[in-house]
């Protein structure tokens, strides 16, 4: 499709802007972003002089970067329309996918995770992590091949992460762990160690040991911790510990943590400054935690499920929101749009700016890698990967945002371009 030299009158994030950009009555002045070879070659303050013929005259439309989807689970998405009534709760929601793994074929798998992926792709996804159930210590999951499959056929398009989701007593034994972890390595980069951390399940000596494995084999890791509305959940806490104890020296991503918001003040901001010291980045599930958390039959919840994400971005701790679940037992909801996630968060955890300054949560890939960094990121240099949002505007985004144009390498690769922006009257180049 059609690919624009320039994009003029667009308006981007502060964050994803220079310190000293000028300012236009208190909110960041209008860009204008040239692109060549697909990547963007320069960015600087729009000026009044007119929209170049190979150019889009965008008038104001919101853009961020292309999304990271950093917590989603592939081979559980799309089953929930062959299930009967489903028990609420987390550990319902567990039940009904286990009775649902007699219909799990590779074929079934593929087809359903290719289809969230084409999803992804659709709404401006250029990353995007799963986890995969893995229930024996002994036996690959069937799922696990085919998402490194899928990882190599979406190559250029989404890169696609595997995280190897383990229950926590399969790292009791530490020679079993370290197989495991191996296992994992040899799955090649984009693979990751994770584990299912639970007070049902908690052991510290298990953690350990899985954290360990994890060092020993070079791998980064990726938690469901604390995943509960109980106060005595200490998952998170032990975590940072334990990775400091052992000088651990890659990523680590720790999602839900639903548990610190049940938690006494003191203990909380404790567990996050101790958290802030370590290499972890913190995934919150909005959508998936409201439906799982506090859920009673019949009985509206009191309990919101949401972790502290503000005070989680006060101290500098790399935040991320994400999809989770998708149309399965564990949420009914979902389209593998990461916008929507922010969305709910920015109503639950009632966000100031989502646009300005919340959107950086979709989209900050880096703060996966080892060598994640808090430097104000820039577009410059890099892919032009965007996304327009031509209908909505920043006091109401993420209000709106369906209507949206997908850029890949400058070039559009799904929505419809509204003639306003080629309305100046130049054409533009194929």
């Amino acid at each position: 499709m059609s690919a624009p030299v320039l994009l003029d009158r667009l308006r981007l994030p502060r964050w994803l802007l220079p310190a000293d950009w000028p300012q236009r009555d208190g909110v960041p002045a209008l860009a204008r972003l040239a692109i060549e070879g697909g990547r963007v070659q320069t960015l600087r303050p729009a000026d009044d002089a007119p929209t170049p013929a190979a150019g889009w005259d965008l008038g104001g439309t919101l853009a961020l970067p292309g999304f990271v989807d950093a917590h989603t689970h592939l081979d559980k998405v799309f089953t929930l329309p062959r299930m009967k009534a489903v028990q609420p709760g987390l550990l319902g929601a567990i039940d009904a996918m286990l009775a649902d793994r007699v219909n799990w074929t590779p074929a079934d798998v593929r087809e359903r995770a290719a289809r969230g992926l084409q999803w992804a792709w659709e709404c401006g996804t250029t990353h995007l992590r799963t986890h995969v159930d893995w229930w024996e210590p002994d036996a690959l999951p069937m799922a696990w091949p085919v998402m490194a499959e899928l990882a190599q056929e979406w190559e250029g398009r989404v890169r696609l992460e595997q995280v190897s989701l383990i229950k926590l007593p399969l790292f009791e034994d530490a020679a079993q762990a370290l197989r495991l972890a191996k296992q994992v390595k040899a799955t090649g980069p984009h693979a990751l160690l994770g584990g299912f951390v639970h007070s049902t399940n908690w052991s510290e000596n298990a953690l350990r040991n899985l954290l360990r494995s994890a060092q020993a084999c070079e791998l980064d890791i990726d938690l469901h911790v604390d995943e509960e509305l109980n106060a005595s959940a200490t998952g998170l806490a032990a975590t940072a510990r334990i990775l400091a104890e052992i000088g651990y020296e890659g990523r680590v991503v720790c999602g839900h943590i639903c548990a610190l918001a049940e938690q006494p003040e003191a203990q909380a901001l404790a567990t996050l400054d101790a958290v802030a010291r370590a290499p972890i980045t913190v995934v919150s599930l909005p959508a998936t935690n409201l439906l799982l958390q506090d859920a009673v039959t019949g009985r509206t919840p009191r309990r919101r499920g949401i972790t502290l994400v503000k005070e989680a971005r006060e101290r500098g701790i790399p935040l991320l929101f994400a999809s989770d679940n998708v149309q399965d037992p564990f949420c009914r909801l979902g389209s593998f749009d990461p916008v929507e996630a922010l969305g709910t968060a920015a109503l639950v955890a009632q966000l100031d700016e989502p646009f300005e300054t919340w959107s950086q949560a979709l989209c900050r890939a880096d703060w996966l890698r080892r060598d994640a960094t808090v430097q104000r990121p820039t577009l410059v240099g890099a892919s032009a990967d965007l996304v327009l949002f031509g209908a909505a505007d920043r006091f109401g985004w993420p209000s709106r945002s369906a209507q949206r144009v997908v850029l890949r390498a400058g070039r559009v690769a799904h929505g419809e371009v509204p003639a306003a922006w080629r309305a100046h009257g130049g054409a533009v180049s194929a």
